[in-house]
């Protein structure tokens, strides 16, 4: 085994992982989540007995702090790593102040201290942009860095060859543990603020698909084997929410969009749930998405009708 799972305890246990990538006596992180998570991804590293200063990578699948917020914070323990990034995602890793301003506005100044703690910028000649296609050699594996936009506009996807799994960030959706309990196991896309594509995210769900990956790392949360499945149960959310965004567009104030699809997402979710058994699960796991998923939904919603106008 070179890849192990690393639970960050965002929020609570099983929202929100890393990963442990080890090459021999050197190893990378994928996904560094928060601030808070540093305790965690270094014990992880304790236990295979792997130095801070051998940690050769700090990968982020894209922007979003619990993707990538704790980076700065980890980079001063792993003092010889480089941060790989998407390009959009680098700017931001370099200079945060935008990034820090627009999730705060998201989560609120409150909740956003509490999640992520400080996020300080990272040093430009320790940060790599990987481009679209490109492939990286670290140790007996080679890692493709594909470019999924959809959920994110800074998103990448990594193959890697030696375990024939992707880390998929959000762009092959969620599925908490919490949720796997019933019938049949269930996956969700985020249509987190503020690049919701519907279009973009099928697509970037046909490219994990065509790498002949078997299995996929979710960042939310853990491996998701059945990728012909779980393309199927993400296509149908993703076309729910696009139906539901087009109607909002001719027949919604922006006053009443908010609601609107929030009541959509619960609809959705009440629906998928009851199915597998699992209604108990709605209020507990997955409020927290639905209202996220609604401000993505909401801001899509208002960009369309501007473009409308104009």
């Amino acid at each position: 085994m070179s890849v192990y799972t690393i639970d960050c305890n965002y929020v609570e246990k099983e929202v929100a992982c890393a990963y442990l990538m080890v090459e021999g006596k050197e190893a990378a992180f994928i996904e560094n989540n928060t601030n808070q998570a540093i305790p965690f991804l270094l014990e992880e590293l304790n236990k295979h007995s792997i130095q801070t200063s051998d940690v050769k990578y700090l990968i982020v699948t894209h922007i979003h702090l619990d993707h990538s917020g704790g980076t700065s914070g980890l980079l001063k323990h792993c003092r010889n790593a480089i941060v790989l990034a998407h390009p959009k995602a680098a700017t931001h890793l370099i200079n945060p102040s935008r990034l820090i301003d627009s999730a705060s506005k998201v989560y609120g100044e409150e909740n956003f201290k509490k999640l992520y703690g400080e996020i300080e910028p990272i040093p430009q000649e320790k940060v790599r942009i990987m481009n679209d296609g490109e492939e990286l050699i670290f140790g007996d594996r080679t890692l493709k860095f594909i470019y999924t936009r959809g959920h994110a506009n800074h998103h990448f996807v990594i193959y890697d060859s030696k375990t024939k799994g992707v880390f998929t960030g959000d762009s092959f959706g969620v599925g908490y543990p919490s949720l796997q309990k019933g019938t049949k196991p269930f996956l969700f896309p985020s249509t987190t603020p503020t690049d919701f594509d519907h279009d973009e995210a099928i697509l970037s769900l046909e490219k994990i698909l065509n790498t002949g990956a078997e299995k996929a790392y979710l960042t939310h949360f853990g491996e998701w084997t059945d990728l012909p499945l779980g393309y199927i149960q993400l296509k149908k959310g993703l076309d729910y929410f696009q139906k539901s965004l087009l109607s909002a567009v001719d027949s919604k104030s922006e006053d009443e969009l908010q609601n609107y699809f929030i009541n959509e997402n619960l609809e959705f979710f009440r629906a998928e749930l009851k199915e597998r058994g699992i209604e108990e699960e709605l209020e507990k796991f997955v409020q927290f998405d639905i209202d996220i998923n609604a401000q993505g939904l909401a801001f899509a919603a208002k960009r369309m009708k501007k473009k409308k106008v104009i």
